[in-house]
């Protein structure tokens, strides 16, 4: 059986772009790495996740976030036009840098924004944040804050860019030095790329494209798993590399396979500086791993009752009513096993009051998984609310009277 079960994986794995491997024999050829789901947030694998570490221009992610909450407030548009300062210009005489010609100096936000998703032009986020906020270290505190209220409270964020300090030319955060930059864990950064995704899904229309124009120049993506690329994967739409002399080579990723997106995070790849294509092939064998050992599977059906759950139910043509889940719940399994997840039906109260129609939230549906893998979860296990899959009717006049006074005896006197 385990032989046929090998088998199967391979073929499966081969597939999708690599071979199997199973839970038991599997690393990442870097130092920090983490799979995450997206929609539940489930942790599939993890490698010194926890520590934090530089990670050159993946934080940019965190500046685009930013980029997309100063859009939804209506801080600026898409169309909004954005001067380029003489400090975020002299950055593209470096030609070590990851830059865009700024020569015409007055580009719209959507042109920054794909330079800076894209080609992970550093000095295109300088130019957006200093337009959003006045200054890159004011925007810097907007980060800061941001990764606060999701729970990631010691980070240390010194810019916008992602780049050392070294590398800014004088230009530095207040209070930080020029040896510092931005560390985050690999665990972090899966927490924002998520939030990202999430919130602002429009990103990946971007972060998708092999190529764009800009000033009049094609420029290509840095994401060499993308569909044009040396290290092409199917389903590969995102999301952001970072390379730089105290991070090494590193790659946030999100791939959807067989109905399940998920992110990963590779940071200092090994010998990533000498072959930064080793990110890439890093990446691809943790995606195999993932998809050869996980998979999701349904714990409660969208308009289906789970463990036969019901509701009491007061002055109804009936004491009981059964209810069901508004949208499907699913747990995130490691293949080949029992499942083991579970679920707990919470009414919102002991009781119903009749009439009330079909649709009606009255509880809710929480998931309850044992099966974790470090801190199990990026925020809480999932849940859907349960609803009246019927109209229910009050009861007739005098079983209603009398069902009042006995709950107005037993209540008030």
């Amino acid at each position: 059986m385990r032989k046929l079960i090998l088998l199967l994986l391979a073929t499966f794995s081969f597939l999708i772009g690599g071979p199997a491997v199973l839970a038991d024999d599997f690393s990442v050829a870097a130092k920090h790495a983490i799979a995450v789901e997206v929609d539940s947030g489930k942790i599939l694998f993890q490698q010194d996740a926890e520590t934090k570490a530089s990670v050159a221009s993946i934080s940019k992610l965190l500046s685009v976030y930013m980029v997309y909450e100063a859009l939804e407030k209506g801080e600026i548009n898409l169309d909004t036009m954005v001067d380029i300062s003489d400090y975020s210009y002299s950055l593209t005489a470096n030609i070590e840098l990851s830059n865009v010609n700024l020569d015409e100096r007055t580009y719209s936000v959507r042109d920054l924004l794909n330079a800076s998703l894209i080609t992970s032009s550093n000095s295109a986020i300088i130019a957006l944040a200093e337009k959003i906020a006045g200054s890159e270290a004011a925007f810097v505190d907007r980060m800061k804050t941001k990764v606060q209220e999701w729970g990631i409270t010691d980070a240390k964020i010194v810019n916008v860019s992602g780049l050392d300090n070294a590398d800014l030319g004088g230009n530095i955060y207040p209070g930080s030095s020029p040896e510092d930059a931005n560390h985050f864990s690999a665990l972090d950064m899966a927490i924002i790329a998520r939030r990202l995704i999430l919130d602002y899904p429009q990103v990946l229309e971007i972060t998708s494209l092999n190529a764009y124009d800009f000033g009049g120049y094609t420029y290509y993506s840095t994401n060499q798993m993308l569909s044009d690329g040396t290290h092409a994967r199917g389903g590969v739409d995102g999301l952001k590399t970072g390379t730089s002399n105290s991070a090494g080579s590193g790659f946030l990723a999100t791939t959807q396979q067989a109905g399940m997106r998920i992110i990963t995070v590779v940071l200092n790849a090994t010998d990533g500086l000498a072959m930064p294509d080793n990110r890439f092939v890093a990446t691809n064998d943790l995606m195999n791993y993932v998809y050869a050992n996980f998979s999701r599977v349904a714990i409660a059906e969208k308009g289906k009752a789970y463990n036969n759950s019901k509701i009491k139910v007061f002055n109804g043509e009936k004491e009981t009513s059964p209810v069901v889940a508004a949208a499907d719940l699913y747990v995130v399994q490691r293949n080949q096993t029992e499942l083991t997840a579970s679920a707990n039906f919470s009414p919102t109260t002991n009781e119903i009051d009749a009439p009330l129609t079909a649709g009606s939230i009255v509880g809710k549906l929480q998931l309850k998984d044992q099966d974790l893998i470090g801190k199990g979860y990026i925020g809480e296990q999932a849940s859907v609310e349960m609803v009246l899959p019927n109209d229910m009717k009050k009861a007739p006049w005098p079983v209603s009277w009398w069902n009042n006074f006995v709950r107005y005896v037993n209540e008030k006197l």
